[in-house]
């Protein structure tokens, strides 16, 4: 029976397993993945009786990644990508440079060979995007600021990581392994280098021109026939089929590929209703993920080899989230940015496996490597949900006892207030507009046709610093607070806009400017039906919420209430006086 039908076997005790001791493990106190890692051990070849089939698993999980990523894809756009690429890509690239010279230093204190000490450190310097996503979505910070730059980053490790398994193959030789012939013959390492890199362009020009039509026009098409069932379809086989496809055409990540079908899915009006449908398959499956995890550990390496184990996870959780924090607060970022970056890190996952497997097959890693880093992988797995929760006392702990920390967490951003050389009507009777995502960017173009002052609160800084690079006041900041409120001179503004596209705390905002300046109208951009009644009831605003319509009904209603400000304030007999007054 278990011969015959393994994968439903699989399926049956992963799932089953996997619910009883992740409700055990929630009832303790504990994160739901701790007890998804131990059903993978019980039913794993690690431990007496049950033995699932792990190729299976590992297929299974590998789905999961995928319709991870692509959820995180549908919530990520290619500007919210862009808008983090001055700190991902060197942070992530220096993090991978320092944490894969910690591994190898280690290794070569163990007396191993440079080539398996170099792929031992490759293999403990990529996070697992999986992991991260997990981790920010149980505290509803994945679309955050802080969010954005821990998946930006991990993006960048995971284009990293794709590269370096290609290279590694004709290096293999060079490092001391055995050769992948079939690599070596098709020319120099240059041009391996940029055979690579035109494909990943390549995969990516593609997503970007041709899928963002195609994608969204499907949907369209197929939302029209008004079946449930299809749509979700459409759904699911656009995320694996374009995952399947990049790696079989492209030779990018099935993970990369699935990322980019959600981004380019994103640009059509039914994505919300794509996310939601789904939601119940990325969750199943995730739960596949740390399954097939836990049955790749061996809990003979914690006997064998305990210290050499100690020092791999000293490297993960210690060395790298170190690097990450160091290199965070060397870009002028604040301390609790910096410390969620460091917790995002303190783990390794997929792409470490993928690099290990390679590393034996080439003979650049011996089969206790291998051991270490699935120990490793599976030990910070467990232990990332706590190091998140952690985050929070830590931080008031360190703002208690340190000054340095004090200065840190409150340091001066050049972006944070607007230069002295502001004209007045961005002072005066302006429109302060929080969010300048694709409806903030519809409201800031409308308001400057109607030549209407605005002054833009956004958290991303290098937004805010192209913005100024093209003339338009704008701060950085956090709008919740008071001190960012105040810096966009919200006391004597005629209207504050909420247009952000991530969910934040409205109520706060909404009370700080009533707070200081009792007479100004308030727009409001809401993320669900619950919400805007919630909202409507409490008379917070003019609340819209509506995926085609969003920008368009806000546009209108900011202008007309702009329009009639003006007749009031500045009547034909005492025009342009300047100063604003309250509604």
């Amino acid at each position: 029976m278990e011969h015959n039908f393994s994968l439903i076997t699989t399926i049956a005790a992963g799932f089953g397993i996997a619910l009883a001791l992740g409700f055990l493990a929630t009832r303790l106190r504990f994160s739901a993945i701790v007890g998804y890692l131990v059903a993978g051990v019980i039913i794993g070849p690690g431990t007496p009786g049950f033995v699932a089939d792990t190729e299976i698993a590992s297929q299974l999980s590998e789905i999961g990644v995928m319709l991870l990523m692509f959820g995180v894809g549908l919530h990520f756009s290619p500007g919210d990508l862009l808008s983090v690429r001055r700190i991902a890509i060197p942070g992530a690239l220096t993090q991978m440079g320092l944490a894969t010279a910690l591994g190898a230093a280690l290794a070569r204190f163990w007396g191993w060979s440079w080539g398996e000490a170099l792929v031992l450190g490759l293999s403990l310097s990529c996070a697992s995007t999986v992991v991260l996503l997990k981790a920010l979505e149980a505290r509803n910070a994945l679309k955050t600021m802080n969010g954005h730059i821990a998946v930006g980053w991990l993006v960048m490790e995971d284009l990293a990581t794709v590269l370096v398994l290609v290279l590694l193959p004709p290096l293999a030789d060079v490092l001391g392994g055995t050769a992948d012939t079939g690599a070596t013959a098709e020319g120099s390492l240059t041009m391996t280098l940029m055979r690579v890199l035109f494909e990943v362009a390549a995969f990516i020009a593609l997503m970007m021109v041709a899928g963002r039509r195609v994608v969204p026009w499907l949907l369209r098409h197929v939302a029209r026939t008004g079946s449930r069932e299809l749509f979700t379809l459409a759904v699911i086989a656009t995320a694996i089929g374009i995952a399947y496809g990049a790696a079989a055409m492209f030779h990018v990540s099935f993970a990369l590929g699935a990322f980019f079908a959600g981004m380019v899915m994103r640009e059509s009006p039914y994505s919300h209703r794509a996310a939601q449908e789904s939601l119940p398959l990325r969750d199943a499956f995730s739960v596949l993920f740390f399954v097939s995890v836990g049955m790749l550990f061996d809990p003979n390496i914690l006997l064998s080899e305990p210290w050499r184990l100690l020092g791999v996870v000293a490297v993960i959780i210690l060395g790298k989230a170190a690097a990450a924090l160091v290199l965070v607060l060397a870009f002028r970022y604040p301390l609790n940015t910096a410390l969620v970056v460091a917790a995002s890190l303190a783990q390794i996952g997929e792409f470490s496996f993928i690099l290990a497997g390679l590393g034996l097959s080439l003979k650049l890693l011996p089969p206790d490597g291998m051991s270490l880093i699935l120990a490793g992988a599976l030990i910070s797995i467990a232990l990332n949900p706590f190091i998140f929760a952690a985050i929070a006392p830590l931080q008031r702990w360190l703002l208690k006892r340190s000054s340095l920390a004090r200065q840190l967490a409150r340091r001066e951003d050049p972006f944070a207030q607007l230069p002295m050389s502001t004209a007045r009507k961005y002072l005066e009777g302006q429109v302060v507009l929080v969010g300048f995502g694709r409806v903030g960017t519809r409201i800031v173009h409308a308001l400057k046709a109607e030549d209407i002052p605005c002054v833009v609160v956004e958290q991303n800084r290098e937004r805010v610093e192209d913005l100024r690079k093209r003339g338009m006041a704008a701060v950085c900041g956090n709008a919740a607070e008071p001190a960012v409120l105040i810096q966009a001179h919200i006391a004597r503004a005629a209207m504050l806009v909420i247009a952000s596209h991530t969910p934040m705390d409205v109520r706060s905002m909404a009370e700080i400017a009533r707070a200081l300046n009792p007479g100004i109208e308030i727009v409001i951009r809401t993320h669900s039906e619950d919400e805007s009644d919630l909202m409507r009831r409490e008379s917070l605003g003019a609340v819209f919420f509506a995926d085609e319509e969003l920008a368009r009904g806000m546009i209108q209603h900011v202008l007309e209430g702009f329009r009639k400000r003006e007749i009031i304030n500045n009547p034909p007999e005492s025009p342009g006086t300047g100063h604003a007054t309250q509604l």
